[in-house]
């Protein structure tokens, strides 16, 4: 071979070996870029969608023409489970919690932990779609215990549900739901339910800092 040839070989195959390491640094950055964008909605634990993306997800909600409602969900005495049995066992409840309401089916169009031991659900329809999504994520949650190896572990939990009103938007229907959900645990009826409303405190006579020491 010339050594002109010689040259022109050599030269292509740098570039080819240089288009190939800029091609895998690319897979690289997108897979990287990928991750983050699923941690940024998700929740580590569960890997139910986080807050945000519940956020996101009414935000969508309040600007279709279509009913649709909001469901808290909140673990009773959740910090004894942790200072018991761990906080490696609390994560197994909290796991299974998220599969429990992931797996309801109807009108849930997403299942999410918002933090600490607070869960959410957007529900498709009326108020009696999003009443009944309600008891059936209590139930769901309270009716077996969770499987903690050597214990079975029976988990209590208070629900508050919201059917969405036109001009509510999504922190006040969350701010909303909220209220419902610790009347539920202040009564102990399990679950509480309310229309929303464009008034964006707690109803007359409720202080929810006092709900939430219950």
């Amino acid at each position: 071979m010339s050594p002109i040839l010689t040259s022109i070989v050599t030269a292509a195959g740098g570039v080819l070996a240089g288009l190939a390491l800029a091609a895998a640094l690319l897979w690289r950055q997108q897979q990287a870029l990928t991750r983050a964008r699923y941690a940024a909605g998700h929740d580590d634990t569960t890997g139910l969608p986080n807050r945000r993306a519940l956020l996101a997800a009414l935000t969508r909600a309040t600007r279709a023409d279509a009913p649709f409602g909001l469901v808290l969900l909140d673990l009773d005495g959740f910090k004894a489970i942790n200072d018991t049995f761990g906080h490696e066992a609390g994560n197994d409840v909290l796991t299974e919690v998220g599969r429990r309401l992931t797996a309801l089916r109807g009108p849930v169009r997403l299942a999410a932990r918002l933090s600490g031991d607070e869960f959410a659900l957007l529900v498709d329809g009326g108020p009696d779609d999003v009443a009944a999504a309600a008891r059936a994520a209590w139930r769901a949650v309270v009716r077996y215990p969770v499987d903690l190896g050597e214990h079975a572990l029976a988990v209590r939990a208070s629900v508050g549900h919201i059917s969405a009103a036109l001009g509510v938007g999504p922190r006040t229907l969350l701010h909303q739901a909220d209220i419902a959900m610790y009347q539920a645990k202040q009564t102990g009826a399990g679950v509480h339910g309310a229309t929303a409303t464009s008034h964006t405190g707690p109803p007359p006579g409720t202080r929810l800092r006092d709900l939430r020491r219950r």
